[in-house]
């Protein structure tokens, strides 16, 4: 049976972008037709946490995926980067969102705002040629999607898994690379 897997991307949101290395993998990826799983794409998010958290948390509604991998561009990297774990604190710390818009309120008040996937991340990259384990989602849009994704899951006990990958710049030296890991990634996430 194909497993239905939800993947997102961010828009660009700087004027001098001509596009957002996170959705490029996954236009790379969605003209690929030999590809053995129900893929769903959820493109061009905005950049906007409250935004961007609602188009997804709508799509896992309507489509009830499997799992979940929100991609995400990361121009200070040079390799696919999985983030273990996401915190409330890059949402809070973003002024023009009020959190209480956001987060529930049992979030909000809960002592530590940490939450990780689960996910083997270990298992999840076994194969892979360069792919690196990350801690820091990063406090900006991407770090709020994956937390409030994660909390929605969590608090609706949804058995439905997500990570969240930050994707560095593509270009012909190392586009290829970054597809096979991440079709690999797509392959061991199904089978776990």
């Amino acid at each position: 049976m194909q497993k239905k897997i939800l993947l997102t991307s961010f828009d660009i949101w700087l004027s001098q972008q001509e596009s957002n290395s996170s959705d490029d993998l996954l236009l790379a990826l969605a003209k690929m037709a030999s590809l053995p799983h129900d893929l769903n794409f959820l493109h061009r998010l905005p950049v906007d946490v409250q935004l961007a958290s609602s188009h997804v948390i709508t799509e896992i509604n309507d489509i009830q995926p499997d799992y979940i991998i929100c991609c995400g561009m990361a121009t200070s990297r040079s390799q696919l980067s999985v983030e273990v774990l996401a915190s409330s604190a890059g949402i809070l710390s973003i002024e023009s969102i009020n959190s209480t818009d956001i987060l529930p309120e049992k979030s909000i008040n809960s002592p530590e705002n940490i939450l990780q996937t689960t996910v083997d991340i270990e298992k999840l990259l076994v194969g892979t040629a360069a792919v690196e384990i990350s801690y820091d989602c990063g406090k900006f849009v991407c770090e709020g999607l994956y937390y409030l994704v994660l909390d929605y899951l969590h608090q609706s006990q949804l058995s439905t898994q997500c990570i969240f990958v930050h994707v560095p710049i593509l270009n012909p030296e190392n586009s290829m690379g970054m597809i096979a890991d991440f079709i690999l990634i797509i392959n061991n996430l199904a089978l776990l």
